[in-house]
């Protein structure tokens, strides 16, 4: 049912929001008798405006009155907890890093010599079962070598060149781990002369990260468990999970060999475990 108009007896219709239509003609039947012409405009504007700051206001205050309220309501009460994960498993590749390094007098005799060494090594790691896609030359230098007089009459004297150190560093990946110990020593045998690092680790990381990952979630969810008990609270859903990162930490390693010595046996080699580790941060709702 329409409103009807004290004003006359057409109705006030409202379009949207903040909006009124008023016939003008509907005013005429409620204007007071003997009023001029200006003074009946000047009735009509009045009217007019008072209707209109009335629904302007009304536009206004309904939604403000609402967020009002929304903001009134008293907000969910949370609890946010750090969780951590670990997963154990025992590597299945080595990462080896092995260096021929060769001087003389001439730039060029130490590059040959030391070409002849890293191409015997090569050559015996194919033998040997290792890819071409495990094998990187990791490093390649040629330094003069110099010496350093004593002074003279309080004089410095000059650095003498006295010959050429070539570098050939060679990166392997030995995903048998049962040959590790005899790829070193025949290296050596064949003119490894520097050793770097052996890093054990995993060519296929997902299951024990998605293992680490769980464990992260389940620690996260104990915690989460003993502060709202202890707090007197009951635990609530899950509102958001973030992840804080998987890594492995650095794995253990032996330092290869130091210099070309002769070996009767293949190195002992000791694998051990890798540990890989996931944290989450969970933030759960609080029932109280």
């Amino acid at each position: 049912m329409v409103p009807r108009s004290r004003l006359g007896s057409n109705p006030i219709s409202l379009f949207g929001q903040g909006t009124a239509v008023i016939p003008s003609q509907s005013i005429s039947k409620s204007e007071p008798e003997g009023l001029s012409t200006k003074e009946r405009t000047m009735l009509l504007t009045k009217t007019r405006d008072f209707a209109l700051a009335a629904l302007v206001s009304a536009t206004f205050f309904v939604p403000a009155a609402a967020a009002f309220a929304e903001d009134a309501k008293p907000r969910e009460a949370v609890i946010t907890v750090i969780g951590q994960g670990h997963a154990a498993i025992a590597p299945d590749m080595a990462v080896v890093t092995l260096s021929v390094v060769q001087q003389a007098k001439a730039a060029q005799d130490a590059l040959d010599q030391n070409n002849k060494a890293m191409g015997a090594v090569l050559a015996t790691l194919k033998e040997s079962g290792i890819a071409e896609r495990d094998l990187q030359t990791s490093g390649f230098s040629i330094q003069p070598q110099y010496t350093y007089p004593n002074d003279k009459d309080g004089h410095s004297q000059p650095p003498v060149l006295n010959g050429y150190q070539v570098t050939n560093g060679l990166t392997v990946r030995v995903r048998d781990l049962s040959k590790l110990g005899g790829l070193l020593d025949q290296a050596v045998k064949l003119g490894i002369n520097q050793g770097g690092d052996i890093q054990f680790t995993n060519d296929k990381q997902d299951t024990v990260l998605e293992e680490a990952r769980k464990n992260a979630v389940a620690d996260a969810a104990a915690k989460a468990k003993t502060l709202t008990d202890a707090a007197g609270v009951k635990l609530g859903r899950i509102i958001a999970i973030h992840e804080g990162g998987v890594a492995a930490p650095p794995q253990p390693y032996m330092r290869a060999m130091a210099a070309a010595a002769p070996m009767d046996k293949a190195v002992p080699v000791a694998t051990g475990e890798n540990e890989y580790n996931a944290s989450v941060s969970i933030t759960y709702a609080i029932q109280q």
